[in-house]
């Protein structure tokens, strides 16, 4: 199938690794102009430089800026002034009782989650509204519909941009531009790598027995049975952006691994 993406601009947040350098590889596979951030110009160069080494046609290019402030989005926003496709996928996490989880915490899970997607969504709406065409996609979880009580502001950042999807999807109803959410399950990202390999070190067990003890105690409803790849993430990605994709909009996309169990 042509997903139509050859020549589209995709602006892909925090694409360095895990699932947002998927996201990114996999849409300039597609041939789509690729930009590529990071925090420091070391991990997006190194970024750009395995896509290349994939596909050396692949039209990327990267702009390393802090997202989770509103001055790195203007950083960003500066270089590249236009996008079709916009990928929020820039995310921390961090397991935390309730209880301890400080103001200061709270409101810097808010700005890294969801107002770098907030403003970028800003920026880069009135232009695809001049092309009468856009994709605008919040890489949620399904942490957004089943709170996890280890990580409640993580969840409500996730809950959020849900909400902020449907929201935008409403305010341009009737056009050619869509933005949902997709929500994702237990990934082995870069991020979740490292802290299941600390884990399991503590436990003094392989990584491969505290992902089976993970799915069984942690996320039981799991119908995978095991953590996702970035690559089948970015599968589902790839498709919601594409210009086949023009029915789903406003939704909450599940690419969860069946680890929610509402079927609403």
């Amino acid at each position: 199938m042509d997903l139509g993406l050859k020549g589209k601009i995709a602006v892909v947040t925090g694409s360095t690794a895990g699932i947002g350098f998927a996201i990114a590889n996999t849409l300039a596979a597609e041939g789509a102009r690729v930009i590529v951030n990071g925090r420091t110009q070391a991990r997006v160069d190194s970024a750009l430089e395995k896509i290349r080494a994939g596909a050396q046609k692949a039209d990327v290019r990267g702009v390393a800026a802090d997202l989770g402030t509103a001055d790195g989005v203007k950083a960003l926003a500066k270089q590249v002034t236009e996008a079709d496709i916009l990928v929020n996928n820039l995310g921390i996490f961090e397991p935390k009782p309730f209880a301890e989880i400080s103001d200061a915490d709270w409101l810097r899970f808010f700005e890294v989650n969801v107002m770098s997607g907030v403003r970028l969504s800003r920026h880069y709406l009135p232009g695809m509204l001049r092309k009468n065409w856009g994709r605008i996609i919040f890489i949620s979880s399904e942490s957004g519909q089943q709170i996890p009580a280890e990580m409640v502001h993580y969840g409500m950042t996730k809950t959020a941009q849900i909400a902020v999807a449907r929201g935008i999807a409403e305010s341009v109803a009737g056009t050619g531009i869509t933005a949902n959410s997709v929500l994702v399950g237990p990934t082995a990202s870069e991020g979740v790598g490292t802290f299941v390999a600390d884990l399991a070190k503590q436990q003094g067990i392989s990584s491969a027995e505290f992902e089976k003890k993970f799915f069984e105690g942690v996320r039981p409803s799991s119908l995978l049975k095991r953590f996702e790849t970035p690559e089948e993430v970015a599968a589902v990605v790839a498709f919601v952006a594409s210009t086949q994709a023009a029915t789903i909009n406003g939704a909450a996309v599940r690419a969860d691994g069946g680890v929610v169990r509402s079927i609403l």
